[in-house]
């Protein structure tokens, strides 16, 4: 009896294994107190519980341009990206396809409450975190910094944000850079911990557009996200990207999980409540992958 027991351990963790091995999951996010790891990580619990023989997890990373290249180079499955990082010239990046185009990231630039800092052109000479190497922020700020003419005018730093959010408590850099969701738990803390600005940066949002492309639009921050007064920024469409190759039936599922479960990603991260169908399918120019569209077609009314 107990060899019989043993045999079928066996035989059920092999089998156990080999299909998690064949449906594994693995999602890109970003820092842990930002909103890509919030949402993440409570997607991946959904398709554990309900995609049976699929071994679903989160990936701590940078970022969108980290994101990118682990989905591109397959240690990842899924990936959240800004699409800015994602299109160049128009073009979107080759190999890559979304299941969703999730919510609208907003570029957030952060001063403490007594700063002279009141606008983009008051950072020069000016100690100033853009994001850390392998972010979606980075990007956009070196455009940013660029169409502004000041591409070499502050004293860059590469911090995350948390390393950011630290640095700029104990009054090691003047401001910081970062595109998230609203609200990103960090800047929350921190206003509550020192008292913040967002800096209003909606004048160059007309640049950014004619340098690079037609993704970046003006959006508020409004006074609910961190009990300040309301501000107007840059807002670039974030997506959810997997590899062209990924199995039809598979892209199929995991934008059925999005949708359907969109009340318990939302209850994970308010910025999930912006997850809505019509503007899910909205990728341009990157395209659905087919078993995602083939979902958005079936569910139409």
């Amino acid at each position: 009896m107990a060899l019989a027991g043993l045999v079928t351990l066996l035989i059920v963790t092999g089998c156990g294994r080999d299909v998690a091995e064949d449906r594994r999951v693995r999602i890109a996010t970003g820092s842990p107190t930002a909103v890509y790891y919030a949402i993440g990580t409570a997607f991946s619990g959904i398709i554990d519980r309900e995609l049976p023989g699929t071994d679903a997890s989160v990936l701590a990373t940078a970022a969108s341009a980290e994101n990118l290249d682990l989905v591109t180079r397959g240690q990842a499955e899924v990936g959240f990206a800004q699409s800015d990082v994602l299109v160049t010239g128009g073009e979107p990046a080759p190999g890559l396809v979304a299941l969703a185009r999730v919510y609208d990231d907003l570029l957030h630039l952060v001063v403490r409450a007594d700063s002279p800092i009141t606008g983009l052109t008051d950072l020069k000479g000016r100690r100033v975190s853009v994001g850390a190497r392998g972010s979606g922020t980075t990007v956009t700020v070196g455009r940013l910094l660029s169409v502004a003419g000041m591409a070499g005018a502050v004293q860059r730093r590469d911090l995350g944000l948390d390393a950011s959010i630290l640095a700029l408590e104990r009054g090691e850099i003047d401001a910081f850079f970062f595109s998230g969701g609203l609200p990103v738990t960090g800047i929350e803390r921190l206003g509550a911990a020192v008292g913040i600005r967002i800096v209003d940066l909606s004048e160059w949002a007309g640049e950014l557009r004619a340098a690079y492309s037609d993704v970046y639009v003006v959006r508020d921050v409004p006074a609910s996200a961190y009990s300040l007064p309301p501000v107007a920024t840059i807002a670039v469409p974030n997506l959810l990207v997997v590899a062209a190759t990924m199995p039809e039936d598979l892209a199929y599922d995991l934008t059925r999980l999005l949708m359907e479960r969109r009340g318990e990603l939302a209850a994970a991260h308010p910025a999930a409540e912006r997850l809505e169908m019509r503007a899910a399918i909205s990728t341009l120019p990157v395209p659905l992958h087919p078993g995602a569209a083939r979902y958005y077609k079936s569910v139409k009314p």
